[in-house]
C-alpha cells in the first residue's frame, strides 16, 4: 500500500513537472516566434526608412539645385531688366538727338534758301550792271574808282553768298548723314530692346516653371519625410513590443532550473536568528507595501551586526539606492548568484564588504547590517530568487528610483527563503 502511494506521488510530481516544463517550452517558443516576427518587421521598416531617407536626400538636393537655378535666373532677369531700361534711355536720347538734327537741318535749309535769294539778287544786280552802259555809270559816278568799287562790291557779295551757300550745303549733307546714322542706331536699339524683352519673357517663364517644379519637389520631400516619420513610429512601436516580449522571455522561469523547497539548502545569514517578518502576505506587509506582500524575510539585527553568505556563489551586484533621492528600496545591497539556480540579496546593510565578481564560500563575510533604504528600523532583509527570473538593471518605471541600478524580478521569481533555510 505504501509502495502504491509512493508510486502515485512520484507519478504526480513527474506529470506536474513535465506539464510545467511543457508550458514553459510552449510559452518560450511563442515569444521567440513573436520576437522573430517583430524583428523581421523592424528590418523591413529599417529598409523602407533607409529608402525614404534616400528619397528625401535626393529631393533635398534637387530642391537646392532648383533654388540655385531660380536665384541665378532672378539675377539674369534683373540684369536684362537693367539692360532694357538702359536701352530705352538710349532710344530716348537718340530720338531727341534726331529731333534736334531735324530742327538744325530745317534751319540750314532756310539759310540756304535765304542765301539762294541773295545770290539771285546779286546776279540780277550784276546783270543790271552788265546792261548799264559804262557811259551811264561814268555820268552817275564822281570818279572811275567809285565805278570799279561798285563792280567789285557786287562781285564780292556774290562770291561770299555762293561760298556760304556751299558751306551750308555741306553742313546739311553732314547733318543728314549723321541723322541717317542715328536713325540706324535707333533701329538697332529698338531691335535690341525687343530681343531683351523676349529674353526677359523666356527667363520669367523658366523661373515660373522651375518654381512649380521646386514646389512639387519640396512637397515630394515633405511626403517622404512624413513616410519616414510614420515608419519610425511603427519601428518604435515594434521595438517596444520586442522589448516587452524579450522581457517576458527573460523572466520565464523553468521550474526545473532551481531546486525544490528543501530545508538547509541555505544556511543562516546571522549567528543569532530572530525572524521579524516572514515571506508573503503578512499583517505587516499589508500595511507597508502597496502589493500587500513581503518579498523576503526580515531578521532582527542591530546596526553593525556581521552578515555572512548563505551558500557558495558569486557576487553579481552591489549598490546603494539611497544615492537616488526618493528611491529607498534596499538601501545598501549585495546580490549573490549560486550555482543551483538560486540567487540571494542582502538588503539594508550599513557596510558592504563583498565586491562585484567575488567568489564567496558559505559563511564568508557579506557586510554589516544597518538601517539603509526603505526600513522602519535596523534589520537584515533577505530575498531568494529563481535566478532565471531576476536581472540587475536600471529601474526606469519609478520617479524616485529612475536610473538606479538594482535587482528587478518577475513576481514568480520570488521564492520563500524559509523553505530553503534550516528548520527553526
Amino acid at each position: 500500500m505504501r509502495w502504491k502511494n509512493y508510486f502515485l506521488i512520484t507519478l504526480m510530481f513527474a506529470f506536474t513537472g513535465s506539464t510545467a516544463y511543457s508550458q514553459v517550452a510552449t510559452t518560450t517558443e511563442i515569444l521567440k516566434s513573436k520576437i522573430d516576427e517583430k524583428t523581421n518587421q523592424i528590418k523591413q521598416l529599417e529598409a523602407e526608412i533607409k529608402q525614404y531617407n534616400g528619397e528625401v536626400e535626393i529631393a533635398n538636393k534637387q530642391a537646392k539645385t532648383l533654388e540655385s537655378t531660380i536665384k541665378t535666373l532672378d539675377l539674369t532677369k534683373k540684369k536684362i531688366t537693367t539692360d532694357i531700361n538702359l536701352t530705352e534711355n538710349k532710344i530716348v536720347k537718340t530720338s531727341l538727338t534726331i529731333e534736334q538734327l531735324d530742327t538744325e537741318i530745317d534751319l540750314t535749309l532756310d539759310n540756304i534758301d535765304v542765301n539762294k535769294k541773295a545770290i539771285g539778287d546779286a546776279i540780277k544786280s550784276a546783270q543790271q550792271l552788265d546792261e548799264t552802259s559804262l557811259i551811264s555809270l561814268i555820268l552817275t559816278k564822281k570818279s572811275l574808282g567809285d565805278i570799279w568799287g561798285d563792280i567789285d562790291d557786287v562781285q564780292r557779295i556774290r562770291d561770299a553768298i555762293k561760298n556760304k551757300t556751299k558751306d551750308l550745303a555741306i553742313m546739311k549733307k553732314n547733318m543728314e548723314e549723321k541723322q541717317g546714322s542715328l536713325k540706324g542706331e535707333k533701329n538697332n536699339l529698338q531691335t535690341l530692346k525687343q530681343d531683351l524683352s523676349g529674353k526677359k519673357q523666356a527667363v520669367e517663364y523658366t523661373v515660373k516653371e522651375k518654381a512649380t517644379i521646386l514646389t512639387e519637389t519640396k512637397n515630394k520631400e515633405q511626403a517622404f519625410k512624413e513616410l519616414v516619420k510614420t515608419k519610425e513610429q511603427q519601428k518604435a512601436q515594434f521595438e517596444k513590443e520586442v522589448f516587452e516580449y524579450e522581457s517576458q522571455l527573460r523572466y520565464i522561469i523553468d521550474p526545473s532550473s532551481y531546486p525544490k523547497a528543501k530545508s538547509s539548502i541555505l544556511s543562516w545569514p546571522l549567528e543569532n536568528v530572530f525572524i521579524t517578518q516572514k515571506f508573503g502576505k503578512t499583517v505587516g506587509a499589508e500595511k507597508l507595501y502597496t502589493s500587500g506582500s513581503h518579498n523576503g524575510v526580515d531578521f532582527r539585527a542591530t546596526v553593525g551586526t556581521k552578515v555572512i553568505n548563505v551558500l557558495d556563489g558569486t557576487v553579481v551586484g552591489t549598490g546603494n539606492t539611497d544615492a537616488y533621492p526618493g528611491c529607498y528600496s534596499f538601501g545598501k545591497w549585495v546580490m549573490v548568484r549560486h550555482d543551483n539556480g538560486l540567487s540571494t540579496i542582502f538588503g539594508h546593510l550599513s557596510v558592504i564588504s563583498a565586491v562585484n565578481g567575488q567568489k564567496l564560500k558559505t559563511g564568508e563575510l557579506i557586510g554589516f547590517s544597518g538601517n539603509t533604504g526603505y526600513s522602519t528600523g535596523p534589520h537584515l532583509h533577505i530575498s531568494v530568487y529563481a535566478t532565471q527570473g531576476v536581472r540587475i538593471e536600471k529601474y526606469v518605471n519609478s520617479r524616485g528610483c529612475k536610473e538606479a541600478v538594482l535587482p528587478l524580478a518577475d513576481i514568480r521569481a520570488y521564492l520563500d527563503p524559509l523553505a530553503y533555510f534550516p528548520s527553526i
